[in-house]
């Protein structure tokens, strides 16, 4: 037992001539792996999203999900307007994000008129979009991927998916499932 006491009291000696323990080191660094939204496949209907009226699916069978059963829905009614989904996650100093994301095409058109833009938007960099499809997107789902790169600091990602249709030209809907955010 007395071992132990001197033991004990060495070690708070060495942390009181050392100058104490530091206090301004955060805990272990956040580690840069995993999935980091929530709903990535709109499950959970529109939570963490921000998104227009009528845009989320839920249990349609004639055009099913990727996975699960919802999935985001643009345009496709033959009328001129736009859709807007967006959501933004924050990106640890240090980590790269990386969004992938799943689109079907469905349409009647023979020429670009309805298009779905694909945005990336992170703190301190210009926001710019990273893919425009169209109606030759095909009707089958296809995966497509974004990323981030890494920083010093924290930052926040915006991820958007904007639809534009015009009416009179054919119909074109895009579906949109599994939006993942992965940390590495």
């Amino acid at each position: 037992m007395k071992a132990f006491i001197t033991t004990a009291w060495a070690a708070a000696l060495l942390l009181v001539a050392a100058g104490g323990a530091s206090h301004d080191r955060t805990t272990a660094d956040a580690p840069c792996t995993g999935q980091i939204h929530a709903n990535p496949g709109f499950e959970l209907g529109s939570t963490g999203w921000t998104v227009g009226p009528r845009m989320v699916v839920l249990g349609d069978t004639a055009r099913p999900a990727h996975t699960g059963l919802a999935y985001a829905a643009f345009a496709g009614l033959d009328v001129t307007h736009t859709d807007l989904l967006r959501t933004t996650v924050t990106v640890p100093a240090g980590c790269d994000l990386t969004v992938r994301f799943w689109v079907r095409t469905t349409t009647t058109e023979t020429s670009r008129s309805d298009y779905l833009n694909v945005g990336l938007a992170v703190t301190g960099i210009p926001p710019k979009t990273r893919f425009s499809l169209a109606f030759d997107g095909g009707s089958q789902w296809r995966q497509y991927s974004m990323s981030t790169g890494t920083a010093t600091t924290d930052r926040t990602a915006t991820a958007s998916f904007l639809a534009s249709e015009t009416a009179g030209n054919g119909v074109t809907a895009f579906d949109v499932d599994d939006v993942t955010f992965t940390l590495s």
